[in-house]
């Protein structure tokens, strides 16, 4: 499936019927969130979700948080753009990847965060009354859209909310957001976010 094809029928669809939507856009860090923010603004409010409990250690999460928050104030956009700061809960990330330390990365323990994290953005999403989520994490080449896109769709389903297909990476997104780095002198991290990703850097 064409995941990026799928969006632009969407985003169309949206464009045609005139109705402002709006979106709860679950963020990873602000690098990645910024070619998203850019791209999608223009057809929906936008409010980010910064909810990431695999970050270790907790300076590293305040610091990837802070930057998240100073992007959405410095940046230029058309429609809304807000932020909800969840929690730090790095304990029941280590409960949910318990025996699955050792998984290489992009593994299965991977997977279990991402359903996590999109799991949370679903139901604050339908709670919420929003018309859509969705993640900037597939706008990263090393993370798999495929995957991501399955777990949105089958949370859409349980949580009776529209999942906003993507796969940010196709247009030189992933380039984009890095140009947006400079741009906004972001600070770039050299690891996914998690103790074992870390490790294994």
């Amino acid at each position: 499936m064409n995941f990026s094809k799928m969006l632009d029928k969407e985003l169309e669809l949206i464009n045609e019927n005139h109705k402002k939507v709006s979106l709860l856009l679950h963020s990873c860090c602000a690098p990645c969130s910024s070619y998203v923010i850019s791209y999608l603004n223009k057809y929906f409010d936008i409010t980010v979700l910064y909810y990431n409990p695999n970050i270790y250690p907790y300076e590293e999460y305040l610091k990837r948080k802070n930057e998240q928050i100073r992007l959405i104030n410095e940046m230029e956009h058309v429609n809304n753009l807000s932020i909800i700061d969840c929690d730090y809960d790095n304990d029941k990330y280590e409960r949910l990847i318990k025996g699955l330390e050792n998984e290489k990365e992009g593994g299965s323990r991977c997977h279990i965060c991402y359903k996590l994290r999109l799991e949370k953005t679903a139901m604050m999403a339908s709670d919420g009354n929003y018309d859509y989520f969705s993640t900037t994490l597939t706008v990263s080449p090393y993370k798999n859209s495929k995957i991501l896109n399955e777990i949105g769709e089958s949370l859409a389903v349980k949580y009776n909310i529209k999942w906003l297909y993507s796969d940010f990476k196709k247009n030189d997104g992933y380039k984009k957001s890095v140009e947006l780095s400079k741009k906004y002198n972001l600070y770039r991290q050299d690891y996914c976010g998690c103790i074992y990703s870390k490790r294994d850097n």
